[in-house]
């Protein structure tokens, strides 16, 4: 057994003692997969804009997801979303160059969705102060998505900012002070295909009260900058797991669906570090986890969604 097979194994074992020989599969966002669509869709309230532009995107990820630029349409869109069958959404959008979304134009919004529909709504806040969490809160936000970066010049040289990560560390404190539950991120080569800040990203977050972690991987976008990036090695995307295992027992933890489509291996190998979640898996690993004796669940919602939609199939 290689060094790493055995730090798979214990932290699997860590895993299944803390949460059970289980995992859920998930289907996130309007994502197809074997004929089957995700329940749970992502809105822009920026439509395609973004001022950051982070070389790692470029907007490339919100262009594709519904536009809803103003709070009417906002709240329109996510009533025929529940009109559709859907169980919740994710609200999204573009950064400013200080790296916030416009979120007081659409609390009210958003509060009058939670009052009247019976969707879960999750956001990817960006980052905020005390009073933006705080509003969120009492808007009926569910859960905040933040990407956690854990050193000053990948988050300047990627994400094209003129400050540094200790705003990352404050949106992290507004969040836990203003009792939004908060699902960090942690992009794993997000330093030009690089693994370089990931570790101290694990030790940022393990200072807050955390329920979830997603791990994720980058994507070498088509249009990007990082276009023709190598992206990280399972193995190296791996290790972040079992060190996140080791540094956070408690923390329910996710493979989430930003990663290079069709690598199997990082899902097996995810599956072998006792990974709670996974987004879009392949059918070998379903075959696996169902070898291993895992109770399987299944659920259209992004991985990061607290709620319990699951199902015994699709």
């Amino acid at each position: 057994m290689s060094e790493l097979e055995q730090r798979l194994l214990q932290a699997r074992e860590l895993s299944w003692s803390r949460f059970g020989k289980q995992i859920t599969f998930y289907l996130p966002g309007m994502i197809s997969y074997n004929g089957l669509r995700g329940a749970y869709p992502g809105i822009s309230i920026t439509g395609a804009r973004c001022d950051l532009m982070c070389d790692h995107c470029q907007a490339k990820i919100l262009a594709p997801m519904p536009a809803a630029t103003s709070p009417g349409a906002l709240i329109d869109l996510c009533k025929s979303f529940q009109d559709r069958g859907y169980v919740g959404v994710l609200i999204s959008g573009g950064s400013d160059k200080n790296g916030r979304l416009p979120w007081s134009r659409f609390i009210p919004a958003i509060q009058k969705i939670k009052q009247e529909t019976g969707l879960y709504v999750s956001i990817h806040c960006g980052l905020l102060d005390l009073d933006g969490a705080k509003a969120l809160k009492e808007a009926g936000v569910d859960q905040a998505l933040l990407d956690v970066i854990g050193d000053d010049e990948t988050y300047r040289t990627v994400c094209h900012v003129d400050f540094g990560i200790s705003r990352i560390l404050s949106t992290l404190e507004a969040l836990s002070k203003a009792d939004l539950p908060m699902v960090p991120h942690v992009i794993c080569g997000l330093y030009r295909g690089e693994m370089r800040s990931e570790p101290k990203a694990l030790e940022m977050i393990a200072r807050f009260p955390v329920e979830q972690l997603v791990i994720v991987s980058l994507m070498a976008i088509r249009g990007t900058p990082f276009e023709r990036v190598r992206t990280p090695d399972a193995q190296d995307v791996a290790e972040i797991i079992v060190a996140a295992r080791n540094l956070m027992p408690h923390v329910r933890t996710s493979l989430g669906c930003a990663r290079t489509r069709g690598d199997e291996t990082v899902e097996l190998l995810a599956l072998e570090g006792g990974v709670n979640r996974m987004a879009l898996p392949s059918d070998r690993v379903i075959e696996r986890a169902r070898e291993m004796g895992l109770e399987i669940r299944y659920q259209r919602t992004c991985c990061s969604v607290g709620a319990d939609f699951s199902h015994t199939c699709w």
